[in-house]
């Protein structure tokens, strides 16, 4: 199954991707039923997650009924335990970069925002656009989401600029990446341009750079505020193996 999952990953363009899993995820849900793991999103729980990985595979971490990874899963807990965003009652206009298929509907849905999103290829993008040259007003997002982006974009110092201009004095955002916390600095090397390559190195075949610890003094020096949100630590050890989290992944929260 692990070899079969990391063939369709590196060959299906993602757009068809999230066509396809729309048909096939209420099937694969059905199948794998049982009380191992539960997806948080919306508490269904699984005998199996499914391996996930362009490079190197790992177990048990996509749910079969929201498709969520580690990541998304410890966003929702984060912003359900922590943040008044499910529940306040001021309406808050929220912009959403590449939205994920496990939020995009429960989001939309929400009476309490005025939800955007954009992208330049997601069949689920509202606004087709470059995180480089947005067409938005200054100032105009009290919260932006911006998750597993950054790592795709060359100048991602232009990105986090355009990310700053667009939020609100006052707003707040959450830019999740794939960091490897052992390193002290960000790698990248445009050299390597083979894509089996890059997925071995880079940990997917279009991704540019790796992340370090500087990323948060990265976005620091934008202008952002950030609180690196170690978050797992604050959830029971058995809770973090029920919901498939990766212990240790930093939540990187951004003020303006």
């Amino acid at each position: 199954m692990k070899k079969l999952f990391k063939f369709i990953l590196n060959t299906i363009p993602r757009p068809i991707l999230i066509r396809v899993s729309i048909v096939v995820r209420p099937i694969i849900a059905f199948v794998l039923k049982g009380n191992r793991f539960t997806d948080p999103i919306d508490g269904k729980s699984f005998r199996m997650f499914l391996p996930y990985g362009y490079g190197t595979q790992r177990n048990n971490v996509l749910s079969p009924s929201t498709l969520s990874l580690e990541r998304h899963r410890l966003l929702w807990l984060y912003l359900k335990n922590e943040t008044d965003f499910f529940t306040s009652t001021q309406k808050v206009k929220v912009l959403h970069f590449a939205p994920e298929q496990e939020f995009y509907k429960r989001f939309k849905k929400q009476s309490n925002i005025e939800y955007t999103t954009t992208d330049l290829l997601s069949p689920l993008a509202d606004v087709k656009a470059d995180i480089c040259n947005l067409p938005f007003e200054d100032n105009q997002y009290d919260i932006i989401f911006c998750n597993h982006v950054l790592e795709h974009i060359p100048d991602d110092t232009k990105a986090m600029k355009e990310l700053f201009r667009v939020l609100k004095p006052g707003g707040w955002g959450i830019f999740q990446i794939p960091q490897d916390l052992n390193r002290a600095t960000t790698f990248t090397d445009d050299s390597i341009t083979d894509p089996k390559e890059r997925a071995k190195i880079f940990g997917q075949y279009d991704h540019v750079r790796v992340y370090g610890r500087d990323y948060f003094d990265k976005l620091r020096s934008i202008g952002f505020q950030v609180e690196e949100i170690d978050y797992t630590n604050t959830i029971a050890p058995e809770w973090v193996e029920k919901y498939c989290l990766a212990k240790g992944e930093i939540i990187p929260l951004v003020r303006k």
